[in-house]
């Protein structure tokens, strides 16, 4: 059986030119970083290579880039590194896990958080975020790119309301890195989050940027790994391909290759939405990144269309992989105004760097054939067409 997998924004299977780099640091170059031998300063002298690469492609100096085990440890780190009890916080009803329930665990050790709305696009207001400022606000993190609808939020004017209220700004750039042109100076941001499996790395690494001066506490207690900021014994093989997939994804940038995905995500919408009927794109008319549509579907369950998609060998999701299961619908899209029944039937479709026209054509055909077969079977479906 064929098997397409259009769901990168779980996981990015690593690029060949990646593993490649990574494949020597798992044997005859296993030393440990922190060493004086030869064996830990050949480590050494590859993370650092990889630590310019990251900033590279974030345009930060190579001392800022703190590597972490991923998105989820760099969000805690920049959000609990940076608060007390007392001190107040925004962000917003749309972020990744890794920031709501970092904020609720502030919430029980005394802090303040404000979670500020979106619309109908699943956009954050800028005005919001000013009018939600306190003379307590230590901190204010709003992601870069949705995991989930792929917006991308108005993180340069809300870096200019931050500066100018001296208060601390991290992004959650996880699903923006590799896809769209990412520049902390021009964001304005003191904190931002990276992850190595969102951008053809391997899972397990990741990378926060602190800009210099900014007085962040570690969360983990050990040696002076990185700087005294993150403790541990580096993920030598992990960084190194970390270091390899974000130098492609900066060439990829500069020679536009993002285009075509952007064409064949175009593609994947106008398909669907010509020949399906009750269906829409859940933040259409918002700034996205180029390969990430979530389309609704109506009358049936999306959970019912991912497996029967599956089963047919298209890899799809219905939001974020670390809610896989999950009863309640989409917090995100709840946020964005949609009703439950809307939200549980949505689908997200997200491309990666080895996708083709080919693939889009596959998964494209094979949609609406399934979705006419589900609605058959609900009595809902059946129910609105006899009115």
């Amino acid at each position: 059986m064929r098997r397409v997998y259009l769901d990168n924004n779980a996981t990015t299977p690593v690029l060949p030119e990646v593993f490649d780099a990574m494949r020597p640091y798992f044997a005859e170059r296993f030393g440990n970083a922190s060493s004086i031998h030869h064996h830990g300063q050949e480590t050494r002298a590859a993370v650092e290579r990889a630590r310019e690469s990251v900033a590279a492609l974030l345009g930060c100096r190579a001392s800022e880039i703190v590597f972490t085990s991923g998105g989820t440890e760099g969000d805690n780190l920049a959000i609990s590194g940076l608060t007390r009890a007392g001190d107040h916080v925004i962000t917003s009803t749309i972020e990744h896990h890794a920031v709501l329930n970092s904020c609720k665990h502030l919430e029980a050790m005394g802090c303040e958080v404000t979670y500020v709305p979106v619309d109908g696009r699943g956009l954050v207001d800028p005005d919001d975020v000013r009018r939600a400022l306190r003379p307590h606000t230590k901190l204010i993190s709003i992601m870069m790119a949705n995991n989930e609808t792929g917006v991308l939020q108005p993180v340069d004017e809300i870096g200019k309301i931050a500066a100018a209220a001296d208060v601390y700004f991290h992004t959650d750039a996880v699903q923006a890195a590799g896809k769209v042109p990412v520049d902390v100076s021009r964001i304005g941001c003191d904190l931002l989050t990276i992850s190595g499996h969102k951008l053809h790395g391997p899972q397990g690494v990741g990378a926060i940027y602190v800009r210099k001066g900014t007085n962040l506490q570690p969360m983990l207690y050990g040696g002076s790994h990185e700087r005294s900021r993150r403790a541990g014994t580096e993920n030598v093989p992990g960084i190194i391909g970390f270091g390899k997939a974000a130098e492609l994804a900066r060439k990829a940038l500069e020679r536009g290759d993002l285009t075509r995905m952007s064409a064949l995500r175009d593609h994947i919408e106008q398909k669907i939405l010509s020949e399906v009927d009750a269906t829409g794109v859940n933040g259409e008319g918002a700034p996205r990144v180029p390969n990430t549509t979530n389309i609704h579907f109506d009358y049936i369950e999306g959970e019912a269309l991912v497996i029967a998609l599956d089963l047919k060998g298209l890899a799809v999701s219905t939001g974020a992989a670390c809610s896989s299961g999950a009863i309640e619908p989409s917090h995100v899209l709840t946020a964005m105004g949609l009703p439950p029944e809307i939200a549980r039937a949505s689908l997200r479709f997200s491309l990666g760097k080895l996708n083709s026209s080919d693939d889009v054509e596959f998964a494209t055909s094979l949609v609406p054939g399934i979705v006419a077969r589900l609605r058959q079977l609900s009595p809902v479906y059946n129910g609105a067409v006899s009115k």
